[in-house]
């Protein structure tokens, strides 16, 4: 029996991380339709929340194209969401790194994007399969560091599960280009800008009716202890069935928090 099974039914608000919960990059787990739509049925308010640097239209229509029914969730929030507003307020190109699906994601929402080199601000939302390691990047890197450009990141992931293999993501270069000087933006979870939206869309409920889910330890886990929510701690995804670690409150400054369960998936 799954702890979900028997879930405190004071927690009104679900919010649920996509990839590494809900599927991998390719294929939905085993039970995510079931428990997703059994936790509707309840009355909870379920809100997908995703650090896809992407808008929810795009990760709703992948969602439904692997196979998930629309009518699993309420909302999504995501990352992307919360970086394209920052990027269209700016009022002025910006410089890309990423794949070019994102590069038309972005254009199509307004975002001005540089043809060139003459940008003071970049939007990074991952990486290009002509380039897969993180590392591939330094040299640009440098060169933005030197000229103090301002990096964007809309996806705070260092690295997903695609199908079974390990794939770095846009958190992963945003982390190299700090080390070398480097000013950046972080939109997504741990941070509370993407939590504030998707509370919004629940209707705004008080923390303690509030129960994240996820796999991600620096960001589902992270992100939810520091906004005061309840916890549930998924061992699959990135995790490969690795426990909590004993010394993630401790680490982070977060007193006595823990997660309330931990899993290896949602069925």
């Amino acid at each position: 029996m799954s702890p979900l099974d028997a879930l405190d039914p004071k927690y009104r608000l679900i919010l649920c991380d996509v990839w590494g919960v809900v599927h991998d990059g390719v294929t939905l787990y085993p039970g995510t339709a079931e428990r997703l739509c059994q936790w509707r049925d309840q009355g909870r308010c379920v809100i997908l929340i995703t650090n896809a640097p992407r808008t929810a239209e795009a990760v709703s229509g992948q969602l439904e194209r692997m196979g998930l029914p629309r009518i699993c969730w309420d909302a999504i929030a995501t990352s992307g969401e919360a970086g394209i507003e920052a990027l269209n307020a700016l009022g002025r190109p910006v410089g890309f790194l990423g794949t070019r699906g994102d590069w038309a994601i972005l254009e199509g929402r307004g975002v001005r994007l540089a043809k060139g080199d003459d940008f003071t601000d970049l939007a990074c939302t991952g990486i290009t399969e002509e380039r897969p390691n993180p590392e591939d990047y330094r040299p640009d890197l440098e060169r933005w560091a030197d000229r103090d450009v301002h990096m964007h990141c809309l996806n705070p992931d260092r690295m997903v599960v695609r199908g079974g293999l390990i794939e770095a993501c846009a958190g992963a270069i945003a982390d190299i280009y700090q080390g070398l000087g480097g000013r950046v933006t972080w939109y997504g979870k741990p941070y509370d800008t993407i939590y504030r939206h998707a509370l919004h869309l629940a209707g705004d409920p008080p923390a303690d009716e509030v129960l994240a889910v996820g796999d991600g330890l620096q960001t589902d886990i992270l992100g939810a202890a520091r906004m005061g929510f309840d916890a549930v701690f998924v061992s699959g995804g990135i995790n490969e069935g690795a426990p909590f670690p004993a010394d993630f409150a401790e680490r982070y400054g977060l007193g006595e928090w823990r997660p309330v369960a931990a899993i290896e998936g949602l069925a």
